[in-house]
């Protein structure tokens, strides 16, 4: 036998090689098939999020967008939230939120107009045809 032993907790069991605990990472599948991707040192969940991303950057040093934000947590009651990939900010002073859709979930669906009704706020969806 070689010299991995288990680790067990309450709730955890994991292998352990001289004295660390191993941790398995698995590359998780998209279900809808989103390839994710990294740039400028962070992780998007998708190749157009990268893209609209770049395309915010190109817009602000343009001077079109003044700011925006990435992965904007928005909550709603019961402890649930949801997480609109951009908020923008454009030089005219108008404020948008963006999420980056491929495949409109019917959980996105109830969660946007819960988000909606809740806050004075509209959700746009990008599709890869708008960037």
């Amino acid at each position: 036998m070689d010299n991995t032993t288990i680790l067990c907790t309450s709730l955890l069991c994991m292998p352990m090689v001289r004295g660390k605990a191993m941790r398995h990472t698995f590359a998780k599948k998209s279900k809808y098939n989103a390839e994710r991707t990294k740039r400028h040192n962070r992780n998007f969940d998708s190749i157009v999020e990268a893209d609209y991303f770049d395309k915010l950057l190109m817009l602000q040093k343009a001077g079109e967008v003044v700011m925006f934000l990435w992965q904007v947590p928005l909550h709603l009651d019961g402890g649930t939230k949801l997480v609109v990939d951009f908020q923008v900010f454009w030089k005219d002073g108008s404020v948008t939120f963006e999420d980056v859709k491929g495949m409109v979930t019917d959980v996105f669906k109830i969660k946007k107009r819960e988000v909606e009704a809740k806050y004075p706020i509209e959700i746009k969806i990008i599709k890869r045809k708008d960037i």
